[in-house]
């Protein structure tokens, strides 16, 4: 089983302090005698070997703190592996998973997943997506190969394609719609983390970053009231498809914060959602699916393409 840990490396002005000093005055969220407490509950490791308070720390020593477990919240653990090489793992990702261990999550992750079940040191996710985007993640195995595709992405060169069910009917023009503009904070928010889709540079905070999606319907279910659209990000900002759509006015579906009520993702941290929130959420994840990813291999050069069909509690919505 997976252990949380973190750990630091002893400078030379730390060099000559007993451990319990140290920890104690270095890190002050916990008083010395609930140190002491950890120190005897065996939490605490100098160079891999168990430690007591007393020991005298030298310059370049390596101290590492083991922390309690979580108890985590249930995720979906049954993705799929789509393609595996020496270099790379393609990997259909279900929806609610996290990819990287934060807040509430560590053992429930994919990154963590990956390192049980496929026995990776340290999995490179190339490309991130949210815990409720569901989809294509591309992982590398060494840093060679995770430098090489990363560089595609900044470049430009990669192909992404989403599915997203969004509320309303979007306009079903021969044109696709582009959404072009400034993703920035959101000053009107009660979220802190949340952005927002300006038009024009002018308009935006400092900060903002450019960013550019192409939009497409596929189809649109009139009762209930959802369209099906195909995104296209030219740029890879975090959470601009989804703020971009609600800037247009066509909020994702099941999405707590962009979608029809902020208020939802407030709520849903404090475990407070009703029937009714539920009911406005129509789905308990955000209706948006990474479908499909085209680049090329890192080593061979070879291009590679990858498709991921929408999941099912998406298709049983639209339908």
């Amino acid at each position: 089983m997976l252990q949380r840990t973190t750990s630091v490396l002893i400078q030379p002005q730390q060099a000559g302090q007993q451990l319990l000093d140290f920890v104690s005055q270095r890190f002050t969220y916990r008083s010395r005698e609930e140190w002491q407490a950890e120190l005897a509950a065996h939490r605490f490791l100098l160079n891999d070997t168990e430690a007591r308070g007393d020991c005298i720390l030298a310059k370049g020593d390596r101290l590492v703190y083991l922390m309690d477990a979580l108890v985590e919240p249930k995720v979906a653990t049954n993705y799929t592996v789509l393609y595996e090489d020496a270099d790379l793992l393609v990997i259909d990702k279900p929806a609610p998973l996290p990819c990287h261990p934060g807040g509430r999550f560590f053992a429930h992750t994919l990154w963590a997943l990956l390192k049980e079940k496929h026995g990776l040191d340290n999995p490179r996710l190339v490309n991130r997506l949210d815990r409720e985007t569901s989809g294509i993640v591309l992982v590398a195995k060494n840093k060679d190969a995770a430098r090489l595709c990363q560089e595609q992405f900044a470049q430009h060169r990669v192909e992404k394609v989403y599915l997203v069910l969004v509320e309303g009917d979007f306009p079903g023009t021969p044109d696709p719609m582009e959404a072009t503009g400034w993703l920035g904070v959101d000053p009107n928010s009660a979220i802190r983390k949340k952005m927002r889709f300006y038009p024009a540079q002018n308009d935006a905070p400092p900060g903002a970053v450019e960013c550019s999606t192409t939009f497409r319907r596929l189809s649109y279910a009139g009762n209930p009231s959802l369209s099906l659209l195909e995104a296209r990000p030219h740029t890879g900002r975090c959470h601009q498809i989804r703020a971009s759509l609600l800037h247009l006015g066509f909020p994702v579906a099941g999405d707590k914060l962009y979608g029809v009520d902020e208020q939802l993702f407030l709520r849903f941290q404090e475990d407070r959602l009703n029937a009714h929130d539920h009911a406005l959420l129509r789905l308990p994840r955000q209706a948006l699916h990474a479908a499909r990813l085209r680049l090329w291999h890192p080593t061979t050069g070879r291009e590679l393409e990858f498709s991921s069909p929408l999941p099912p509690a998406l298709q049983e919505l639209l339908e």
